[in-house]
């Protein structure tokens, strides 16, 4: 064998690829388990329409707050024990998320967890680059740690909704806790610990004004989506812009940054990060307004819309698969323009459908939307992380999270509140004239409180504000389709024009 002949992974490191799956599975399960636990939670909870979206997608932000920082850390102090640090923390956040009183307390224990998941999911891409050197090979195992992301961001909801069939809603957060365990236990002996690292400790005032300005500019994105421009949300947005620039500013001066502003010199890695984030936004958001649509519209209990998800899973997972096999032949850039244009038409077909509140059409609509999607994600993440020099592997598995991360918050946060938007509208609109206003700003808060809010008036009342609750929120979903296959359609020209070059 030539000395420079990659050495290909065996048993040890194949098993090991499943047991990095674990974790990587839970995590992506808590970005969605909650999608159909919302109407339940709303009930017995009873949040606003902002706390209920803070719930469902803080966790999301504080992964992407912390991804970099925490993936530099693993790149200094070793990889495999972030990850063990990160299995203990969390299934100790998990634990106090399943059993919050309040919603405020809950709040604050997904935001817990989405911090100890920032020090894992760094640490489970990275390893990968330690335990498979070919390049055939670290393109399927990527493909396969994908599959798991988004096998686990899939049957968040369809396990989500067989939970909620026998236990309460707090019992969802407890999935992980064995996952963690068992990882804490085998995990010593299949996955090895880096052997690149960076030196030095790491930069505290970097990693501090990351954080800073992520937070803020997330929030002030969040206050401008739900309230429309004001002075709160446009000061959050400059500080956080204004952070983000001294963070940027610093990175240039340092021989060792936290994070190598020069790899967006490169075309590849840039226009992967771009878009990574848009086509992950529009599965985001798509997928929650759908998963509710299907129940507080159709009618279908938490487990019967959690079954209807599985052939967009089946069919997602195949494709994503078979993804590390189609560019062998054909560019990835052409592989990806295919994909996302096949999931704008999926896009498509909801927003076309939607106001017909269609079982079938909805289910094909995000079934195409979801199969298209899904494949490219594997093939960007490789593209980003193949970019950057090895020693940078946390750093630049850290970018590749951070974007995906953004774009599930960032979706679920602003495709969301946009289609409340139109909801709420909608709504405001056409509510019987007999409601009193109390009711009606009650039925405005989430499609769940709106249902709920008629059946306790009842009578002809209460079945008119049923009928425009479902009208409204089926003007939302619409929009919510539009935005993303207008994201969806830019991404596969993005891929098109440069499928010439050389793209991964």
């Amino acid at each position: 064998m030539d000395a420079t002949t990659p050495v290909r992974a065996g048993r040890r490191e194949w098993i090991g690829l499943g047991v990095l799956a674990l974790p990587t599975v839970v995590l992506s399960m808590d970005l969605t388990v909650l999608h159909l636990a919302a109407p339940t939670l709303s009930a017995e909870l009873r949040p606003t329409g902002t706390q209920l979206l803070w719930i469902l997608d803080v966790y999301g932000f504080m992964v992407a707050g912390f991804l970099l920082v925490m993936g530099n850390l693993g790149d200094r102090i070793g990889r495999r024990r972030l990850l063990f640090i990160g299995a203990g923390a969390f299934a100790a956040a998990s634990v106090l998320a399943a059993y919050a009183p309040t919603v405020e307390s809950l709040i604050a224990a997904r935001a817990l967890l989405g911090v100890a998941g920032a020090t894992l999911m760094p640490s489970t891409l990275a390893l990968l680059t330690d335990m498979f050197h070919a390049p055939g090979q670290r393109t399927f195992a990527i493909a396969v740690w994908m599959t798991s992301f988004t096998a686990g961001e899939a049957v968040g909801p369809l396990v989500g909704g067989a939970v909620l069939e026998v236990f309460w809603w707090g019992a969802i957060f407890l999935i992980g806790v064995p996952v963690m365990a068992l990882l804490l236990v085998v995990g010593p002996f299949l996955l090895p610990e880096s052997a690149e690292r960076l030196p030095g400790r790491l930069d505290i005032a970097s990693a501090v004004l990351l954080i800073a300005s992520v937070l803020p500019l997330v929030y002030g994105v969040k206050k401008l989506a739900l309230s429309g421009t004001g002075v709160e949300a446009v000061g959050w947005i400059v500080l956080g812009l204004a952070t983000g620039a001294l963070f940027g500013r610093r990175q240039l001066r340092m021989d060792d940054p936290m994070m190598d502003l020069r790899l967006f010199r490169l075309p590849a890695f840039t226009i992967g990060l771009g878009t990574q984030l848009g086509a992950v936004a529009a599965i985001a958001g798509s997928q929650l307004l759908v998963l509710q649509y299907l129940q507080s519209v159709l009618g279908l209990s938490p487990l019967q819309a959690g079954l209807w998800t599985v052939p967009s899973i089946a069919l997602g997972i195949a494709a994503t698969l078979l993804a590390p096999r189609t560019v062998k032949y054909v560019r990835p850039g052409a592989v990806v323009g295919v994909c996302l244009a096949a999931a704008a038409v999926g896009a498509g077909i909801l927003a076309a459908t939607a106001p017909m509140m269609s079982l079938p059409l909805t289910i094909v609509g995000f079934t195409v939307l979801y199969t298209g999607v899904t494949p490219t994600l594997a093939l960007l993440t490789d593209l980003i992380v193949s970019a950057a020099p090895k020693e940078r592997a946390g750093m630049a598995s850290g970018v590749a999270e951070s974007g995906a991360e953004f774009g599930l918050a960032g979706g679920m946060a602003l495709i969301g509140t946009a289609a409340m938007a139109v909801y709420q509208a909608g709504l405001t609109s056409g509510a019987p004239a007999a409601l009193d206003e109390a009711s009606l700003d009650s039925a405005k808060e989430t499609v769940g409180a709106g249902v709920e809010t008629a059946e306790s008036v009842g009578g002809s009342t209460g079945s008119a504000l049923l009928e425009a609750v479902h009208v409204a929120y089926a003007d939302g979903l619409q929009m919510a389709a539009v935005l993303g296959t207008a994201l969806l359609s830019t991404g596969a020209v993005m891929a098109f024009r440069i499928h010439r070059q050389r793209f991964g």
